[in-house]
């Protein structure tokens, strides 16, 4: 017999729950758990960059700390300033390549086997369907697109779960999103995300799960659903998480290091809000300045130059991504008021565009191809703005300063917009070209 209680369905004793719940329920050894609980749980993964790593260790070592908890389940990836910029960029890199060694990680990746941690670390395996990963960036939410709830956290935070492999957690309520009908030519998961991001804010989801559903996301290849994950964040969530099917399994049985479990919600469990939309009638989606919610459809937008593109970053700097760039630049040329940098996410993905071809289209454009790093995306270095220009970027931030200079523009966008916008030198539809 089913009945209600504190918002949740319960059958018996035992309660329904979503796949965020079932995941920490079962981490915690719980056969039950409710939002808003305090719980503390076991880490499957932990990771930091040349930035939030460097705080981490010094964390660490005055905790009197000497070993990680597991040296295979702790990754220190330099990206961020990645090669080094400067000698400030260079000393940050060099404590975290010397702790790496001291500690005997096995998966530090230095510069020519490195790439963007939240695509790299998918790549190889390393983060999987029903784990719960900390990074300390706060993009690690990417990996929900897997199955896994994961998140970003704290520098003093990492340096507690490199230490003693566990962290606790509030349990966050759910919200789900439930997308149906049929894309359109060039929509994509980053579309159907900015698109979110514009409906609810930039704090609509705030410390909650965010879950991600519904006939369209079924249909999305897993690059789209790591967009999707990775730009939970903007919306203010803990986690953005796609409960695992086909396609998951497709992309994670020849890549993971260690066994996994995919869980699922229940069909009655509880959730903060629902909210459904009809995708078909979607256009390619703008984020202008200075906010990932102040979204446009592409075509509502007047003629608007650009000197900048950036197409790359842990949110759009997959193989497919640069695939679709390619498809717009093959035999065009950037337009010569426009800097366009184009950035693969890992040195597999740069192979992959080098083998099929993609680079020498891009060179051929006239655009410049980087090695993997972040790069632009926090205005670190490999494109930053000066005063008054404006930048397309297929990243996932455009706040104030975001990529350089304060009067400067960021205009976020999927990558088939951006490689457009290249080609006029103004933000213009795929369609147009």
């Amino acid at each position: 017999m089913w009945m209600k209680a504190l918002g949740h369905a319960v059958k018996g004793n035992k309660m329904a729950m979503t796949i965020s719940e079932k995941i920490l329920a079962a981490h915690a050894g719980r056969s039950d758990l409710h939002p808003g609980e305090l719980i503390e749980v076991p880490l499957d993964f932990a990771l930091g960059n040349d930035i939030t790593a460097p705080l981490a260790i010094e964390a660490f070592r005055k905790a009197g700390a000497r070993k990680v908890f597991d040296r295979e389940r702790v990754a220190l990836i330099p990206d961020h300033f990645i090669p080094n910029k400067d000698i400030a960029s260079a000393m940050q890199a060099k404590l975290v390549r010397e702790f790496a060694l001291e500690q005997q990680l096995v998966h530090y990746y230095e510069v020519g086997r490195m790439g963007i941690e939240h695509a790299l670390l998918p790549e190889k395996g390393l983060v999987l369907p029903g784990d719960v990963v900390i990074g300390a960036d706060s993009h690690t939410c990417t990996y929900g697109a897997l199955g896994a709830f994961a998140t970003g956290v704290g520098s003093t935070d990492l340096a507690a779960g490199m230490m003693t492999g566990r962290l606790w957690f509030k349990v966050p309520p759910s919200l789900k999103f439930v997308y149906r009908g049929q894309r359109r030519p060039w929509v994509g998961g980053k579309d159907l995300i900015l698109y979110t991001i514009g409906r609810i804010g930039v704090d609509g989801a705030r410390y909650c799960a965010m879950e991600l559903v519904g006939e369209v996301i079924a249909s999305l290849p897993m690059a789209d659903r790591l967009a999707m994950s990775n730009m939970a964040i903007e919306a203010g969530a803990k986690v953005g998480i796609i409960p695992p099917d086909a396609i998951t399994e497709e992309y994670v049985k020849g890549r993971a290091c260690r066994p996994y479990r995919c869980y699922q919600s229940d069909a009655d469990a509880h959730y903060e809000a629902v909210y459904e939309w009809d995708v078909s009638t979607f256009e390619p989606m703008v984020a202008l300045p200075h906010s990932p919610e102040n979204v446009r459809p592409v075509t509502e937008l007047p003629r608007i130059p650009i000197q900048q593109v950036v197409i790359g970053s842990c949110t759009n700097g997959r193989f497919e991504d640069l695939e679709q760039a390619a498809t717009l630049l093959r035999g065009r040329k950037v337009a010569p008021t426009v800097r366009c940098v184009i950035i693969p996410a890992t040195q597999e993905i740069y192979r992959q565009a080098l083998r099929a071809g993609l680079l020498e289209i891009f060179i051929e454009a006239e655009a410049a191809v980087s090695t993997p790093t972040c790069g632009p995306c926090l205005g670190g270095h490999m494109g930053i703005l000066a005063a008054g220009e404006r930048a397309v970027a297929t990243t996932n931030r455009n706040f104030v300063c975001r990529m350089g200079h304060s009067e400067s523009e960021v205009y976020l966008s999927n990558p088939a917009v951006a490689a457009a916008s290249a080609i006029t030198g103004y933000i213009v539809h795929p369609d147009e070209i």
